[in-house]
């Protein structure tokens, strides 16, 4: 028998009637609650130092909020493309594709009808629950019906893991990843500013105004971008690091991926929590949630600020699709994309 409870409830309803569920994964001091919408991440709790249980993730306490608020993503599963593609459109076998501009001249995370928006449908498997979708052809401008599955797992040692699975049907690109942010402080104090950082990374991509890569990755030695050493998080960050090659995410349907490799931990010395974070991925956007201006109210019930959470997001590069110097993020029919990233919390 697992030693993760699973368990499902219905959770709201969405404006046209449809049902939102909410299942929960509960294994010792660590329970996970997730949603058939978006695919949202809504509830991380665990312990602190003094093993009081306390939220420690961005959301909402009820499905209307994510419904009404879904251009921050919180907790959201992001796809067809997460991150920024350049001038909303890319060319693929000769063919060039136009995507929504929903982000001044880019596409964000997919356009504006994607995956964090969508009703997924959701069954149990050992240890957690599995998502599955099929994005249709042409769905904000991307080709090939994509079929997707997602797998949260949460281990008797309380690590919740995140496995992606997708094929299609024809060439398409794809990049996936959980848009959650985090608070470590367990009681929505409304920043998370002071939390410390280590992140395994010689490099991170500069970027130009509106977000986009420009020009090569670039060393983070002597920068504010160098978080090799663990220090203190701070302000002003929407940017890719640069962590491995991608090799192993795209290949034969048989195919596994590659075991995920440490490369982040993050802090809070108030707590005691910390989040370790492995990936199979080959970047780690971090984002420190500046969009947020306090006029939303939390699951805490505190108001969600600037610097309130620390988003980790695994993935591909941002503009993939049009630089081709970029780890590949073109997937075919017959390949199969895998990527697994885990988190786990503990204290110190």
């Amino acid at each position: 028998m697992s030693a993760t409870h699973v368990a499902e409830e219905p959770f709201g309803t969405l404006k046209n009637g449809s049902i939102v569920h909410r299942w929960t994964l509960e294994a010792g001091a660590v329970r996970v609650r997730i949603l058939t919408y978006g695919g949202i991440v809504q509830s991380v709790e665990t312990p602190d130092r003094h093993g009081t249980r306390g939220e420690i993730v961005l959301g909402f306490p009820d499905a209307a909020g994510y419904e009404a608020h879904g251009e921050s993503y919180f907790g959201a599963l992001v796809g067809r493309y997460a991150g920024r593609i350049g001038g909303a459109a890319f060319t693929l076998e000769g063919r060039r594709y136009a995507l929504p501009a929903n982000e001044g001249p880019n596409c964000l995370h997919g356009g504006v009808a994607n995956f964090s928006t969508a009703l997924w449908d959701a069954a149990p498997c050992p240890g957690g629950v599995e998502l599955r979708r099929t994005s249709r052809d042409g769905e904000e401008g991307f080709p090939g019906a994509l079929d997707v599955r997602v797998r949260y797992t949460l281990s008797a040692s309380g690590e919740l893991a995140c496995d992606y699975l997708a094929t299609t049907d024809a060439p398409t690109v794809l990049n996936l990843t959980n848009h959650s942010y985090f608070d470590l402080s367990g009681d929505g104090s409304g920043s998370a500013e002071t939390h410390r950082l280590r992140l395994a990374a010689d490099h991170y991509l500069p970027v130009d105004a509106t977000g986009i890569p420009a020009g090569a990755p670039a060393p983070v030695a002597g920068t504010r971008f160098d978080f090799r050493a663990r220090r203190t998080v701070g302000r002003g960050y929407d940017h890719t690091f640069v962590i491995g090659d991608g090799s192993g995410t795209i290949g034969d349907p048989e195919d596994r991926a590659p075991a995920p490799r440490p490369v982040a931990e993050l802090s809070d010395p108030a707590s005691g929590r910390v989040l370790r974070l492995s990936t199979t991925e080959p970047g780690v956007q971090l984002y420190t949630a500046e969009h947020l201006d306090g006029s939303l109210t939390g699951s805490t019930g505190r108001p969600l600020l600037a610097g309130g959470g620390i988003a980790l997001e695994t993935q591909h590069f941002p503009d993939s699709p049009n630089r081709p110097d970029f780890p590949g993020t073109v997937l075919r029919p017959g390949e199969a994309f895998r990527s697994r990233t885990v988190y786990g919390f503990g204290t110190e």
